[in-house]
């Protein structure tokens, strides 16, 4: 296999995969928006910030999978993920809310990685 399909075929895989987690979320929260909305008051956050939450998790995960401005969406969306640490995870003696917090520095860390490395050559953005 040459080595530049195999390249360009991982980073789609990374995509997709590190995607999927915010279209779900992004679907669920629209299905269950007051409960997420209450939770969100709950740790302080406003409520009236889900639409934007929404709005990132669904359309920056639609805009990753596919490979469109993607450094920019992956830049946004490792500051979400760190923010999202700190602020829902951050009770570290919870091994729960632990492994939770370090899931998110890690999706961080993959965006970061994306957004200095692009998108690859199979994506809208042809990096």
């Amino acid at each position: 296999m040459n080595p530049s399909t195999l390249q360009n075929g991982l980073s789609l895989a990374g995509r997709i995969l590190m995607s999927l987690i915010f279209i779900v979320a992004g679907f669920n929260k629209i299905g269950g928006y007051e409960g997420t909305q209450g939770y969100m008051e709950s740790m302080g956050v406003p409520g009236m910030l889900l639409p934007l939450v929404i709005l990132l998790e669904l359309g920056g995960g639609l805009l990753l999978l596919v490979g469109f401005k993607t450094r920019i969406i992956a830049f946004l969306l490792a500051g979400f993920s760190l923010l999202a640490a700190v602020i829902f995870h951050n009770n570290l003696a919870d091994s729960m809310q632990s492994i939770q917090f370090m899931k998110n520095l890690a999706l961080a860390g993959g965006f970061l990685y994306i957004t200095a490395w692009g998108p690859g050559a199979w994506s809208l953005d042809k990096s």
